[in-house]
């Protein structure tokens, strides 16, 4: 007799159901996923064009040049003309931050409690800061995260038509887990491009932040050593040489030493001969 086969028991209903839900969610995650994929693609490369126009706004920036702003501008917070220093300043802003860090600094470095104000400015300014290198350091962990994923989705209906033996589903579902990957790797490598290089970009701007808040809250020493033209003056200045007139004469040391004097000749003998 052929044994009868049992009905399956409640446990195995309720764990083929959860299995089958499981199933199902990924599989509706799959095009989500290659969307969310694509989108990642399109911010980084918006990213990447963001940070050569930074690069090159950047392409005059020297420290010459923002020793003489930042200079010109104390002198002219000094003589109360905060609109001249705030414009003198913008001409070094190498980034929309900055110049609004440089209003800021001028606008609050005449009132009471500037040490304070100023303080509060540059750490805001560190927090934006941040706030703007973490689109790309999401990207670096987004990037691979949802290429990892846009694998393991398409190979459950690969392996299902090779099972089937439904060639060209298991082709089809294995080009968009590999392409998925790719794409995902390349997002990841070029955030991360783009955040080390503006890591260092920034961080260039919050020096000079603090240079020209320095120069402004100082006593006007560093301000006064540096000259309008952008040459900071020696402390001591190099005396000047006397120029040698012509009816002056200059003793040159002989060239020949001179010759030794004769000795004496005694007292006995006789010269003549």
């Amino acid at each position: 007799m052929v044994p009868k086969p049992t009905a399956p028991t409640q446990e195995t209903c309720m764990s083929d159901k959860i299995y089958d839900f499981i199933f199902r969610v990924a599989e509706v995650l799959e095009l989500p996923v290659v969307i969310l994929t694509l989108l990642a693609l399109a911010v980084v490369l918006v990213e990447v064009g963001a940070l050569i126009t930074e690069l090159i706004k950047r392409r005059s920036r020297t420290f010459s040049a923002l020793a003489r702003a930042g200079a010109s501008a104390r002198r002219a917070v000094d003589e109360r003309r905060m609109d001249e220093a705030s414009a003198l300043l913008q001409t070094v802003a190498w980034s929309g931050p900055v110049g609004k860090a440089f209003k800021v600094l001028v606008g609050a470095v005449d009132k009471p409690g500037a040490d304070t104000r100023i303080a509060k400015e540059l750490a805001d300014f560190d927090f934006g800061r941040q706030a703007r290198l973490g689109r790309t350091r999401l990207l670096v962990r987004l990037g691979p995260a949802l290429g990892l994923m846009g694998t393991l989705i398409p190979l459950a209906p690969a392996l299902d038509g090779l099972a089937r033996g439904d060639v060209d589903a298991l082709t089809e579902n294995l080009r968009l887990a590999f392409s998925i990957t790719v794409l995902g790797i390349l997002i990841g490598v070029i955030a991360l491009a783009l955040s080390l290089l503006r890591e260092r970009l920034y961080g260039q701007d919050f020096s000079d932040l603090e240079y020209v808040a320095a120069i402004l809250t100082d006593d006007g020493s560093a301000a006064a050593s540096i000259a309008p033209t952008g040459t900071i003056t020696p402390s001591v200045p190099p005396t000047p040489s006397r120029p040698v007139t012509s009816s002056e004469t200059v003793s040159l040391p002989p060239l020949v030493p001179p010759a030794p004097p004769a000795a004496p000749a005694p007292s006995g003998t006789d010269v003549s001969s």
